[in-house]
Order: structure tokens, then sequence, then C-alpha cells
């Protein structure tokens, strides 16, 4: 983790992961939960030390009970509304869901996409499944890591020009 910053969301099915990386890189990182359907699992998560929300929706109870912990919170969109009605109800930032579908080419999958990202404003990305899945070891996900915060800094230096 030696980007500019970093945010880590794990499933909210996993609380014990949250707080052991709070405890480790809390002051660093911006740690929180990733696939937040419900208010409650949000205040759980605030409860634990978590600081970022993400859901795949926009889901007003959630975004507010996100907003009282002063979390920072990530909305899952996929149409303008979406989008929209996100940015209306105080949304920190947008995670476009699922990702592999929209355009262009598929951000969660394609990171040699993110330069046209960074140059159109976008700053934090989702990686997902391109970094981690489900029964991989820390130290595979480990080896994913360097790759995407190259990938990261170059789009960042390719759209500063």
């Amino acid at each position: 983790m030696e980007s500019k910053g970093c945010d880590v969301s794990d499933p909210v099915s996993w609380p014990q992961a949250t707080e052991r990386l709070g405890r480790r890189f809390g002051k660093d990182c911006l740690i929180g939960a990733g696939t937040v359907l419900s208010a409650a699992d949000c205040a759980r998560v605030a409860d634990i030390g978590g600081r970022l929300m993400a859901d795949p929706n926009v889901d007003a109870d959630v975004l507010a009970m996100a907003q009282a912990r002063r979390m920072v919170t990530m909305p899952g969109v996929f149409t303008l509304t979406e989008a929209l009605l996100a940015v209306r109800r105080g949304a920190s930032a947008l995670k476009f869901f699922p990702a592999s579908i929209l355009r262009p080419s598929g951000i969660a999958a394609q990171l040699a996409v993110l330069a046209a990202y960074v140059a159109a404003g976008i700053r934090v990305f989702g990686l997902g499944s391109s970094l981690y899945r489900p029964g991989m070891t820390a130290a595979e996900v480990r080896e994913r890591v360097p790759a995407s915060v190259r990938a990261y800094d170059q789009a960042l230096t390719e759209a500063a020009g």
C-alpha cells in the first residue's frame, strides 16, 4: 500500500476483516465494507471502526445512516438517474455497478482504461474482482496490488498531460 492513498472495503458478511484492517491500516487507509444492504449493517460497520460504506444500490436509509456516522459513502449506480439521485442524497462518490458491463470497456476489469476516467475527473476506482476473488490468499492479493497502483499512478500522470 505504497500509493498516495488507499480505500479498502470488505464484504459486510466478514466484519472481522474490516476490524483487523482498521487496526493495521486505519490511519493510512479508508477502511470499510462493501455490499452494505441495510442501515443496521452500516451501523455495525461504523461500530467496529469502518469509515467507508459501499453498497450495490442507492438506498436512502443506508446513505442516511452512513452520513450520520460520518462515513464516506459510495452507493452503486448504473444509470444517470441513479447517479443523480445518489448525488442529491449526498453520496461522497459513486460506484458504477456492475462496472464490467458499463462503457468504456468495463472499468472494473480493464485497468488500461483508467486514464480516460481520470481525464473525466474520476479519482476513485473500485477494483473488486480484479484485485480479489473468494478463496485467494493474502499473498495472492498482495501480488496484484502493485500492478493496480502502477495503473492508477500512470492514469493520473497521463491525465495531467
